[in-house]
């Protein structure tokens, strides 16, 4: 009786790890991916050219959480993410005494994840 009561005990913890490991499953059946889901933002001088090294402020509209990331040498910057879904995001840009116009992304959710519309965002920075 005690060796069952061992092997029920050692058979028990070897299915531990396969928990911690399991993917998410949605409710409709299919598996979420971990990753977060991030809006893509590139930020412009008022001819066009992008701008490495411009700061992003996003701020959701509802809960005032926000997100700031900067550009990379492309001038882009996936910092913006799910994080600050649901709801209506608004979006700038900043370099030096530069800033441009205040624009707006709505995160819509589903039941693993959050997508923005659109998907990316283009900051003018004023002349």
């Amino acid at each position: 009786m005690p060796r069952l009561r061992i092997l029920s005990v050692l058979l028990g913890l070897a299915c531990l790890p396969a928990c911690d490991n399991r993917p998410v499953v949605d409710r409709s059946g299919g598996v979420c991916s971990e990753g977060l889901v991030s809006l893509k933002v590139e930020v412009v001088t008022a001819e066009g050219v992008r701008v490495k090294g411009a700061t992003i402020t996003a701020t959701n509209e509802e809960t005032l959480e926000s997100i700031t990331g900067i550009t990379n040498e492309q001038g882009f910057s996936r910092a913006v993410n799910e994080t600050l879904a649901p709801g209506v995001t608004r979006l700038y840009a900043t370099a030096g005494s530069k800033v441009s116009p205040a624009t707006q992304v709505e995160w819509v959710c589903d039941d693993c994840h959050c997508e923005p519309t659109p998907d990316t965002v283009t900051l003018q920075l004023n002349p």
